[in-house]
């Protein structure tokens, strides 16, 4: 299993080891003891979820308040989508940049991303199902979403009419979520994550 970090601090992309013969396909999809050496701390498994959707569906840019906020792993169990990790973390060097990583049922790819990044997927055939795990169960009060066409991300998504929910649709723009305060913070959310290692170091 490869971890290779993004160019947005806490964001990997996990390429598992595939073992193939005439019976079919093995691969571990998730390693908690190798991504806790990547990440410096264990996920903690709180709710896995299932997503299926039609080509040229964008769901997204979905974030958590932060602290707890709501790391998440995803993989891909069907299909092929552009999975996308968002720095919403108003402070960040990174602020508003995104970065992509296709994920599909072939190179069975992952990609985690911290609490306090935001994330959002185009999915590239029918029936793109996306399998995911995340920290913390959903707290719809602590849940908020930024426009995924906002032009000031600049988002390159690859359909040319995305399929939107009314919730997504009627999401603000980056600079309007910014100025409603809604935004996490940089140094709030490394804060967070050091008192995960702290936390993990003391359990040791």
């Amino acid at each position: 299993m490869d971890v290779r970090a993004l160019g947005i601090a806490g964001a990997w992309e996990i390429r598992p080891v595939r073992r193939a013969d005439p019976r079919g396909l093995f691969l571990e999809w998730y390693r908690a003891d190798v991504l806790a050496e990547a990440v410096g701390h264990p996920l903690r498994l709180a709710q896995a979820n299932l997503s299926v959707s039609a080509r040229g569906v964008v769901r997204g840019v979905h974030y958590a308040d932060v602290p707890p906020g709501q790391a998440k792993y995803v993989t891909c169990v069907r299909g092929a989508c552009l999975d996308v990790v968002v720095d919403l973390r108003t402070g960040s060097p990174t602020y508003g940049r995104w970065e992509a990583v296709r994920l599909d049922d072939v190179r069975r790819a992952a990609v985690y991303l911290a609490e306090g990044l935001g994330h959002a997927f185009c999915a590239l055939e029918d029936d793109t199902t996306l399998s995911y795990v995340c920290s913390e169960p959903y707290r719809p009060a602590a849940e908020h979403a930024v426009h995924p066409l906002d032009p000031e991300l600049a988002i390159d998504w690859p359909v040319a009419r995305p399929l939107l929910s009314e919730r997504d649709r009627a999401a603000p723009t980056l600079e309007r979520a910014r100025a409603a305060g809604t935004l996490p913070e940089y140094a709030a959310c490394r804060a967070y994550s050091g008192g995960l290692r702290t936390a993990n170091t003391f359990a040791e």
